[in-house]
């Protein structure tokens, strides 16, 4: 138990002494000296004072006062502490303390309780507990309940219970302020289960049928300490009389624990039963609309409307929330609602101009306009926080400007955030954006306190440069230390073993994470069907779709995705129908996935079909990465004519993607004159597009027109771009074993190549003949026979055989589209072996099997 001391309060302050003045009869002093003076218009003065709200004119009559040694009773220093109380002016109620102490009169347990709330309130808690344990027998049950409430505002939940406790101990049956004061305590996962034990008593005083406050203590401990809002709705919903704080309360929990339907129920329900929306819960509900997924817009816009009616136009907090709003729920990506209502507001706090830059960054590629703005902004009164600082420097780690990153770092230091974790968790990943990964581990390494969301930052931040072993350190190390690892880890990890193939690391995770009852988390199942999808593993990730209960539009488009990639177009169109009619509204990316399968499949009028119903039916504009769609959809098809026709009638200018795409498929088949054309156009918009100079060297070579091919490879060397390096890659024993081509630098090179020979005599006795058109230099034949065969993919797939048996698939990941050859050698050696060879390229997956492929030689 807490030591309860008994400590008295400071001596009051003597004043000078001074000795009575002498007077004879004889004195020409008048009588009228020796009368007392007269305080009572002083103390009706500041009475009225207090009474007009005029705090600081009665604190300096009572100056006057305490200045010819006359003090106040005790019930008018009561009524100045509780206006400064009232007002927060604590500084002030620290004065009255003072001249309190110094009147010598004996205290009350209301004066030694207001005293507990202001110095609690003032977040001087020392002070607070030293004056509860001076009081000795004088506390009472407000005192008590003062102190406990003193522990919890000011975070400390232990104390907050050991008080509770000691209070009981000492007889006294807790009211409904004790109780709201210990559940606040309790509304952490660590005390948590103290908490079920005080609900327990609590039902049991009758407390939770008819006082609103400890409901809403309930709801906010059920929610905070267990994110359990299923028991919150329980107390809730047995709350007898509830008012507008407990409506907006529930409101805000359901937003904050992403159910925001539940939240526009709640709504509509509070204004049906007749209670009037505060500033509060408009800026609440208008919240729960940024995290819906259909209908978002058009229900905030009623809000919008019914905040200009109600009179809250001006509100800063609603303001707030609308910039918000309208950042994240517009259909084609503007932002010029948002920055309409920003640039409507009155007055702009760090909230609204954190909101609007914020919303630049999170709508995509208006990183430069959100750094505009924030430098607009400490140009102003308006001094940023450590959320601005933190979303200005991801804007520059977006931009890969780290440079600039460091100058508003530098900014953030001065303004006291050094040692904020928001700001160093984004330089952590402003670092690693900007391929910085060595800083951003110095980053890490001097964070003043690492927490989880530290290491999740750097634990995401290796995953997204490739550095699944970093990863995976990280991770470990988070599990050494004891610390509870999140659904944000899982899915980091899962991000970075997806992105390089590791299905092993990747089965392992999955089975970390089931152990750790993480396996209904809707989050981290998207993040599985992605990573088995990624990995070549299209049934397992199938199998976590049909498992989840709660699907969302990122669930159905992951499927949709992965199906596309795996070449299986019918069941990619299965399931987006599927989630039409479970009335999921499908998003942009969806489009873009439905409309890959199309491509991946030559379903040409079918992907017509989707994306005219985009706009008609979803109301979806199409972006550029839709039309580039349509562009591969018609260029694998061999329809370049119509695709040509198509770029030229689109209603926006066709970007470098759209051409990139376009001449691709001249490629492909062989189309010199539309190739020069598309390329032409793409090095128009950027000289130093190095994927337009290489596809049309390509091409070039292809017609063995070597004098063109070596003026681009000459132009390219000029201009210093450099060709990104063939590079596959295959997981055995959960190690990543990367090859390039002609590579020697393996362990097991000669038991590679030895593997190559044999297979190269198997599959030509099965009718394999190479085919030295995919060499794309100026060779003899032999030697181009030779080199073809020494592609990178082909290494792999020998490696895979010598150290991998069956049944499982062999599985090789490129880094590029796969080469002609290549995919021709693998199905006979599919054929020569009996085995399954899994292979992801930068288009798809080939699912090659007994000699033919899932792609159908379409790719």
């Amino acid at each position: 138990m807490m030591a309860m001391v008994n400590l008295s309060l400071p001596a009051p302050a003597k004043s000078p002494s001074r000795p009575p003045p002498k007077l004879s009869s004889q004195s020409s002093v008048p009588l009228s000296v020796n009368r007392p003076v007269n305080f009572e218009p002083l103390r009706h003065r500041l009475i009225k004072h207090l009474d007009a709200g005029h705090l600081h004119k009665a604190i300096s009559t009572l100056d006057v006062m305490a200045s010819h040694n006359a003090h106040q009773d005790l019930v008018t220093y009561s009524l100045l502490l509780k206006a400064c109380i009232r007002s927060r002016d604590f500084q002030l109620g620290k004065l009255v303390h003072c001249h309190l102490t110094e009147s010598k009169l004996e205290l009350d347990s209301v004066l030694f309780n207001s005293l507990i709330s202001l110095y609690s309130k003032a977040g001087d808690w020392t002070k607070a507990r030293e004056i509860f344990e001076s009081m000795g027998n004088k506390r009472d049950l407000v005192s008590w309940s003062a102190m406990i409430s003193c522990f919890a505002n000011n975070k400390m939940s232990f104390e907050a219970i050991l008080t509770f406790l000691y209070m009981l101990d000492n007889g006294f049956l807790p009211n409904e302020y004790c109780f709201t004061a210990v559940i606040r305590a309790c509304s952490t996962s660590e005390f948590f289960p103290i908490g079920e034990i005080i609900l327990g008593f609590l039902v049991k005083t009758g407390y939770l049928d008819f006082d609103t406050n400890v409901g809403c203590a309930l709801i906010d401990m059920f929610v905070k300490g267990n994110s359990d809002l299923e028991s919150a709705f329980k107390v809730f919903d047995k709350m007898p009389d509830r008012n507008v704080v407990a409506w907006t309360l529930m409101i805000t929990r359901c937003t904050q624990l992403s159910y925001p339907s539940g939240a526009i129920e709640l709504f509509v329900d509070m204004v049906l039963g007749g209670y009037m929306p505060d500033r509060f819960t408009l800026s609440g509900i208008i919240s729960a609309c940024t995290e819906l997924e259909s209908e978002s817009l058009s229900l905030g816009k009623q809000l919008h409307s019914w905040v200009i009616r109600s009179g809250f136009a001006s509100d800063v907090c609603i303001g707030c929330s609308l910039v918000d709003m309208y950042a994240k729920c517009t259909i084609d990506g503007s932002l010029d609602d948002s920055r309409r209502v920003f640039d409507r507001m009155e007055n702009h706090n760090v909230m609204s101009w954190t909101a609007i830059i914020t919303g630049y960054i999170q709508c995509g590629g208006r990183d430069m306009e959100a750094i505009e703005l924030f430098c607009k902004m400490i140009e102003g009164p308006v001094p940023p926080n450590h959320f601005t600082f933190s979303s200005v420097l991801k804007a520059c780690g977006n931009l890969s400007d780290s440079r600039t990153g460091e100058q508003f770092y530098a900014q953030a230091v001065k303004h006291g955030f050094a040692s904020d974790d928001y700001v160093g968790n984004s330089l952590i990943s402003m670092y690693a954006k900007s391929g910085r990964m060595d800083d951003a581990q110095k980053a890490f390494e001097s964070l003043f306190e690492k927490n989880l969301d530290s290491y999740n930052t750097v634990v995401d931040a290796y995953a997204k440069n490739l550095d699944s072993e970093g990863a995976f350190e990280l991770f470990h190390e988070i599990s050494d230390f004891g610390v509870e690892v999140n659904a944000f880890t899982f899915t980091s990890l899962l991000s970075g073993a997806s992105s390089i193939g590791a299905i092993g690391k990747g089965e392992q995770i999955h089975a970390r994470l089931l152990k750790s009852g993480f396996q209904s988390n809707q989050c981290i199942c998207n993040a599985l069907i992605s990573m088995y999808a990624r990995c070549g593993h299209i049934e397992a990730a199938f199998q976590v779709f049909n498992e989840m209960g709660d699907r969302n539009v990122i669930t159905w488009t992951s499927m949709i995705t992965g199906f596309a990639k795996h070449g299986f177009a019918a069941r990619a169109l299965e399931i987006f129908h599927e989630m039409l009619k479970a009335g999921i509204r499908p998003n942009e990316i969806t489009y873009i996935a439905v409309l890959s399968a199309c491509s991946h499949a030559g379903l040409v009028s079918e992907g017509w079909e989707i994306f005219k119903s985009m706009h008609k039916e979803h109301e979806i504009a199409p972006r550029m990465e839709h039309y580039a769609c349509m562009v591969d959809l018609l260029g694998r098809s061999g329809l370049l004519r119509e695709a040509i026709e198509f770029i030229n009638k689109m209603p926006c200018t066709p970007d470098a993607l759209v051409w990139r795409t376009f001449l691709g498929a001249c490629r492909v088949h062989h189309d010199k004159e539309l190739g020069e054309h598309s390329a032409k156009m793409i090095l128009q918009q950027d000289p130093h597009d190095t994927a337009a100079h290489i596809l049309l060297s390509n091409l070039y070579a292809s017609s063995g027109q070597w004098e063109d091919v070596a003026r681009i490879r000459k132009n390219m060397k000029e201009r210093n771009l450099i060709k990104e390096a063939g590079c596959s890659w295959i997981e055995v024993d959960n190690k990543i074993h990367r090859f390039l081509v002609a590579d020697t630098s393996h362990p097991q090179v000669q038991e590679i190549y030895d593997k190559l020979d044999e297979m190269a005599l198997k599959i030509k006795g099965l009718g394999y003949v190479p085919n030295t058109d995919f060499v794309l230099h100026e060779l003899e034949e032999e030697q181009k026979e030779q080199f073809v065969f020494q592609h990178s993919e082909k290494i792999a797939v020998a490696f895979g055989l010598i150290t991998t048996s069956r049944p499982k698939p062999i599985r090789v990941f490129k880094n590029l589209r796969v080469c002609g050859d290549c995919h021709t050698a693998i199905k006979y050696i599919s054929m020569a072996t009996g085995r399954e060879i899994v292979l992801r390229d930068s288009n798809r997956f080939h699912h090659i099997k007994n000699g033919t492929c899932s792609c159908n030689d379409y790719w």
